[in-house]
């Protein structure tokens, strides 16, 4: 492991030359992992994307192409905010890699004001991003935004004076606006029902005292995250709420509505790309999720030395980086869509569909010649029962000649096989 950090910043280098052109997008996001242990330095409590609360964890963000190949990887301290890694990335690949000009796509919480005014003053460097909710509400009020033309259309742009030199996507999703607002809904039904045995215990006189009743509804209110939605009146011997209207219905006129924010004149890229590269930002999260889950197990961390971590999450990445190829290689037999350039025509607003021969795939789990659907996981598990055996005749002396006896492949092994050899990197 210690020879392979060494060499990190060559094999980068090489990866990123390879997969990064001049003016082309470049993927960043930042996840963690929780650890085994207290003595690493790097080991430190944060925002926690895996649920371990409490724990220990170690960041990690990941540059990527356009596609979600991985290029590079950076290890931080598990308290370490997201925001704060994104303009050393920036600089490591102009002067580590050589990339001069190119498009950061980060997410709303990843390209901070500092970072835009900073890639502002650098010449080559336009970025994507997205507006926090807090920012909409502003546009709309001072009538730079009319939701009313979302009658007719999904996706408009906008500028603002508040954003000079910069345009704005707005997009709205109706399916989206009504997941939100069924969510909303099941979090205020939710709220009032344990609100509601609160006040029936208040109104027993079971529970008393303005500090005892504010104690039990506050761990109601923090529990569903929507307290702004309610009117909360706690005295010593009663308790009432009752749903802000107002606060619901200002909430409820943003679901579905996300606005894209780019350096990017229109002459570079259209509106509709911008959105579109934008979400391209779930590749690395697929990385992400092949990274900790079933394939590659990147977590829990158990070494001591801050190296050691480093060495871990990037031989990690490597692995990554071969199973992404052969997950390519693979499309027409898995699960995946192989009409890739077919996401270049759809509707960026809607939500993702698949092709009908990928919803076929899922459908009937067979493939066209009769023979199974797999996933990344069977299929490696099905030509792991290619074997060879060197054997010898029994009871024959121990310098005999041996000879070997190899599994004969199936006919979608052999293909399975045939594509590897038509990777190329």
């Amino acid at each position: 492991m210690d020879w392979l950090l060494q060499r990190q910043a060559t094999i980068e280098k090489k990866l990123a030359k390879r997969h990064l052109s001049a003016g082309g997008l470049v993927l960043y996001d930042l996840s963690s992992s929780y650890f085994e242990g207290t003595t690493c330095p790097l080991a430190k409590r944060g925002y926690n994307r895996d649920g371990k609360h409490g724990m220990l964890q170690v960041n990690y963000g990941l540059l990527t192409d356009a596609r979600g190949c991985p290029v590079a990887v950076s290890v931080h301290e598990g308290n370490t905010a997201d925001s704060t890694t994104f303009l050393p990335e920036v600089q490591r690949l102009r002067t580590s890699f050589g990339v001069e000009r190119m498009v950061m796509v980060g997410d709303r919480g990843m390209i901070s004001q500092k970072a835009i005014q900073e890639m502002r003053d650098s010449d080559g460097i336009g970025w994507i991003t997205a507006l926090k909710g807090v920012s909409i509400r502003p546009l709309i009020e001072q009538g730079q935004l009319q939701l009313g033309l979302f009658d007719e259309r999904n996706l408009l742009e906008l500028s603002s004076p508040d954003y000079p030199g910069e345009r704005l996507v707005a997009c709205r999703n109706p399916q989206l606006a009504k997941l939100r607002a069924h969510k909303r809904e099941a979090l205020l039904c939710a709220t009032e029902n344990k609100l509601e045995a609160i006040k029936v215990r208040v109104a027993g006189g079971r529970l008393a005292g303005q500090d005892a009743i504010g104690v039990c509804v506050g761990k109601v209110v923090n529990q569903y995250k929507v307290a702004k939605h309610f009117e909360l009146l706690i005295d010593e011997t009663s308790f009432s709420f009752t749903r802000k209207a107002d606060s619901i219905a200002a909430e409820a006129a943003l679901d579905g509505l996300y606005i894209i924010r780019t350096s990017l004149p229109a002459a570079e890229m259209a509106g509709a790309d911008c959105v579109r590269n934008y979400k391209s930002l779930a590749n690395v999260e697929r990385a992400f999720r092949s990274l900790k889950t079933i394939d590659l197990k990147v977590r829990p961390i158990h070494h001591r030395l801050a190296d050691r971590v480093r060495a871990h999450i990037f031989l990690c990445m490597l692995a990554y980086y071969v199973e992404w190829h052969m997950r390519e290689a693979w499309r027409e037999l898995m699960f995946a869509d192989t009409d890739q350039q077919a996401k270049a025509t759809r509707d960026p607003v809607a939500p993702a569909t698949r092709s009908e021969t990928a919803l076929a795939k899922v459908s009937q789990h067979i493939l066209d010649d009769g023979t199974p659907v797999h996933s990344f996981s069977t299929l490696m598990a099905d030509l792991a029962t290619l074997v060879r055996n060197t054997c010898r005749t029994p009871l024959a002396a121990a310098d005999a000649p041996s000879f070997d006896i190899l599994t004969t492949p199936s006919a979608k092994q052999q293909r399975a096989m045939k594509l590897l050899e038509q990777i190329t990197v």
